[in-house]
């Protein structure tokens, strides 16, 4: 395995990790987990986290051939500092683990209450439907996976992991960013799911996040450094 490919690993593992652990989609997987069987949720949440990254990394490794090379390590430089900033103000701020658990159980709640209401009536026949085993692919396209799938799809879409990823591939392996990108996310999302909500409310964000802050700024000076060397 090349130099290049352990350094982008072990980058997107890093910053994969300490950007993910207490997120929005942490939190929902938690939670879902406490509703659904575990095995969907994992699967609908980890199928939406590795299709995302694939497509970051994918447009972060174009980005150069439609830049130069050295435009894309600026804007990658910029990135990476950017973001750091970006979560040092999130580690500051008060109750900010407390007001982002709380808002991803309300928005789930609201949604149980939906569907649970709206199920009533059909009971009897899920009863019924629930002792015939169904083949496996059909319960990996179950509402349960798809619902977990889209929450965790569209909760990834536009965040500053996302944008990290891209900038990551850009400059470094992106076969390492893929691999460490993905095991990263494999970790946080099994965490969340076997954890559930007990182990997401202990989880202090604003440690992870002033962590976060730091190894983004981290790698936005030695990206820096690398630019003042060549």
């Amino acid at each position: 395995m090349s130099l290049s490919v352990v350094q982008g690993f072990t980058k997107s593992l890093a910053m994969t990790v300490l950007s993910e652990i207490g997120d929005k989609t942490f939190f929902a997987a938690a939670i879902l987990a406490m509703r659904h069987p575990r095995r969907l949720v994992l699967s609908g949440c980890l199928a939406a986290l590795i299709v995302m990254t694939i497509f970051s990394v994918v447009v972060g490794w174009a980005a150069p051939n439609l830049l130069s090379r050295k435009w894309t390590h600026h804007i990658t430089t910029l990135l990476f500092f950017g973001f750091g900033l970006w979560s040092l103000w999130d580690g500051f701020k008060e109750n900010g683990e407390a007001e982002e658990l709380d808002e991803v159980e309300a928005k789930l709640d609201a949604d149980w209450k939906t569907n649970t209401s709206s199920a009533k009536g059909d009971s009897k026949d899920d009863d019924e439907l629930k002792k015939q085993r169904r083949p496996i692919l059909m319960q990996f396209f179950s509402p349960i996976f798809l619902k977990a799938f889209s929450i965790t799809f569209f909760g990834e879409w536009g965040d500053k992991s996302q944008l990290a990823t891209i900038g990551l591939a850009a400059d470094e392996n992106p076969i390492g960013v893929v691999l460490g990108g993905i095991i990263g996310q494999a970790l946080c999302t099994t965490a969340a799911v076997l954890g559930g909500k007990s182990l997401a409310s202990q989880i202090s964000e604003k440690f992870v996040a002033l962590s976060g802050g730091v190894l983004f700024i981290v790698f936005g000076l030695q990206s820096l450094l690398s630019t003042v060397e060549s």
